[in-house]
Order: C-alpha cells, then sequence, then structure tokens
C-alpha cells in the first residue's frame, strides 16, 4: 500500500470543468501530503469544502507526562480501562514520543453529532473488541474483531459501532503509515515473499453522497488541542474521487507467518512501518522445525527501540500470567527475554495459537498519568528465580 483507486464519478483529466447535471461545477479538492510530493487523492465535492460558518477552540488533549525518562520494564492491563460512552472521550493516550502517540479506547458509541479528524497524525486502529462500519467521504469500511484501519492525517470520519463492547489500540504517527518497503518491488507491488499480498487489503466501498446543508459539527485535532469546525455542508457531499491516499483496512487473520528451522527474529512479524517505529503481527503458526530447535525467543537487548507488546489472545508462549490486553513494555537499552520456565516448556512444542500486536518505537517512550492507573505492580521483577 498505497495503490490507485477510484471510486463514484470523476472527469477524464484533472483540473477541468466538471459540470453538475443541473448546471454548475463540482468542486475538486486535493487531498494530499509532503508539499504536493507525496501520496493524494483528487475528491469531487458538491459544494466548496471550505464553508464554515464558525471556529471554537475547545480542550488541549494533550497527554500529561508522569514519567519523563524511563529505564523499567513495566506491565499494564488494558482491559481495566473503564469504557466510556463517546469515543473521543474514551481514547486514552498511554505512551508518547516525538514520532507516536499509543494509547486505548474503550467507547461504547461514536456520536452522530460530530465528524472527528486528526490533523496531527496518521491514525491506526486495532479493533481488539467490537466490529462496526468506518465513514468517510472516500465511502464505507466495515471492521471487526482483528482489523487495523489505517486512517490518514486529515480524514474527517465516523465510526458506527454494532454494539456498545469496544476495545481499540490506536497509534497516532507524526509519518505517514505504509506496509515494509522490502516486501514491495519498484512500482510498488508486493513480491512473492510478503506475508501478504494486495488481496489482503479492504479499500472503501459504498461510496454514499450526502447533499445536506445545515450544520456540521467537525471536532479537528491539531497540535494537541480539539478545535470545533462547523461546516455549512454535509463533509460526505462527494460524488467521487480516485488516488493514492485514503483510508484502509487489513486484518491480522490474514497475515501469513514466515517460519523456518531455527528461530526467526522479530522483523519476520513486520506489519507496518513509519519513520520512528514499526508494527509487527504476531499470529498463530508453526513453531521451528529444526529438531534441537527452540521455539521461544532467545534473550536480546533492545539497544536502538522500545518494545510495546499488545496481546491480544491465546497463550503467548514466552510470558507468564498474561491476559487479553495486558500491555507489556521494554525499554531500549537492557535486556529481556522469556519469563522463567518459558524456555523449557517450549522445546518440543509444535505450533502457538498467540495472537499480539508489538510496536517497536526508536526513541524511548514516556509514560502518561492515564498509564499508570493501568499499572501492574513490579512488572520488572517478575523474571525472578525461585
Amino acid at each position: 500500500m498505497p495503490r490507485y483507486h477510484s471510486l463514484g464519478e470523476i472527469p477524464r483529466k484533472r483540473h477541468i470543468t466538471f459540470e453538475k447535471p443541473q448546471g454548475g461545477l463540482y468542486q475538486e479538492e486535493l487531498f494530499g501530503t509532503a508539499g504536493f510530493a507525496g501520496t493524494s487523492s483528487l475528491i469531487y465535492h458538491l459544494y466548496p469544502p471550505t464553508v464554515v460558518s464558525e471556529v471554537r477552540r475547545l480542550d488541549d488533549v494533550s497527554p500529561k507526562i508522569a514519567i519523563e525518562k524511563n529505564m523499567r520494564a513495566m506491565s499494564f492491563k488494558g482491559f481495566t480501562l473503564k469504557p466510556e460512552q463517546d469515543f473521543i472521550q474514551s481514547r486514552k493516550t498511554l505512551f508518547v514520543n516525538n514520532d507516536l502517540h499509543i494509547g486505548l479506547a474503550a467507547p461504547r458509541e461514536f456520536s452522530s453529532d460530530y465528524f472527528y479528524r486528526n490533523s496531527d497524525a496518521d491514525e491506526m486502529i486495532f479493533v481488539h473488541e467490537g466490529s462496526g462500519t468506518l465513514l468517510t467521504m472516500y465511502g464505507q469500511l466495515e471492521f471487526g474483531y482483528g482489523d487495523y484501519l489505517i486512517i490518514p492525517r486529515g480524514t474527517t470520519y465516523q465510526m458506527r459501532f454494532d454494539s456498545e463492547s469496544n476495545r481499540l489500540l490506536y497509534v497516532e504517527s507524526f509519518s505517514p503509515i505504509s506496509t515494509p518497503k522490502r516486501y514491495r518491488n519498484n512500482v510498488g507491488q508486493f513480491l512473492e515473499h510478503s506475508p501478504f499480498c494486495e488481496r489482503d487489503f479492504r479499500l472503501p466501498q459504498n461510496l454514499s453522497t450526502h447533499d445536506e446543508k445545515g450544520e456540521f459539527r467537525v471536532l479537528s485535532k491539531k497540535q494537541g488541542v480539539l478545535w470545533e469546525y462547523t461546516h455549512t455542508y454535509h463533509p460526505f457531499d462527494v460524488v467521487g474521487w480516485d488516488g493514492f491516499n485514503y483510508p484502509y483496512a487489513f486484518s491480522i487473520h490474514d497475515f501469513e507467518p514466515i517460519t523456518g528451522r531455527i528461530h526467526m527474529p522479530p522483523p519476520i512479524h513486520q506489519q507496518w512501518e513509519s519513520d520512528g517505529f514499526v508494527v509487527c503481527s504476531f499470529v498463530p503458526r508453526l513453531y521451528d522445525y529444526h529438531p534441537n530447535a527452540i521455539p521461544a525467543p532467545y534473550h536480546h537487548s533492545n539497544i536502538d527501540s522500545e518494545e510495546i507488546l499488545y496481546y491480544v489472545d491465546g497463550d503467548f508462549m514466552s510470558r507468564n500470567n498474561i491476559e487479553k490486553g495486558q500491555i507489556t513494555l521494554h525499554p531500549g537499552g537492557i535486556p529481556h527475554g522469556p519469563h522463567p520456565g518459558a524456555i523449557e516448556r517450549s522445546v518440543g512444542q509444535k505450533s502457538t495459537e498467540e495472537l499480539a500486536v508489538m510496536i517497536d518505537p526508536f526513541r524511548p517512550l514516556s509514560i502518561t498519568e492515564q498509564a499508570l492507573e493501568l499499572e501492574v505492580d513490579d512488572y520488572y521483577k517478575s523474571w525472578k528465580i525461585d
């Protein structure tokens, strides 16, 4: 990703007149990145997207840092985060650096009274519990358990949940999120050794054009501040679009694991990359098949990166007493590895059913006040041998 996609009606060439059947012109918008040098899409609106009746500054929602510099292995029980009614209010940022914010959310609903737009960062939303539909001006994306939703910065969206039981892991990235370059050829096509291919990605469908005038609240986050823009026309008044910059979905269950005779390093699990971090998908797979293989990972030191592991499902073979939704943080510069007994337990095992998301930031993370409310006491002592 990305690749060219188009929905709805568009003119034959860019930047030419595109007339409405009833008269007048459709309004063209370039939704682009990197100062006209990055990925972009051309979008055709019924009305100018610039018509705003009011702009109000709401709240500063910047994370409150509790531990700026950390050198201690830590763990957090994500499912102790209490559900909240509203989508935005439910978002709790736990870890931050200058490249990304990592957080959890447990919303009961996304209110139809507003739209949301992150003007600071691309978003990766991993759906741990719940299902529904992501609504944007590009069309719709259905989502469910195990889906990654990649939402480019500046995208105005709503989420329609099917129930009130929803748990999300999210990453806000201050540089674009993409698939690893080593899995793509010089024109962007996935290579044969890639653990996924174009067929696995779900692109927006069911474009619905909203010809509505009124007061439409778009809550936009910029530099950690939430602003309210009141638009005169519905944000989803799009009749067609084409390009490379749009939201899409990928299911962790479609990640095809790479295996070997002896234990393979974590990069084989890589799913996404950005300028300041990578994301890996640990999925059910066959273990190493050398007769003397040790399936559990070897002890290792993250000299150049932090390691965040979010445990989704199954029995994670390298850890003891881990629950769904639990998070471990292993800071860069110190060694970590399997818990006592994990290496011995793994010998002779043929497969694993574990499911987890790993995020490796390349710069140290600060810990927020909200993260400490979920902390497991003395996790760094859990390697103690009695």
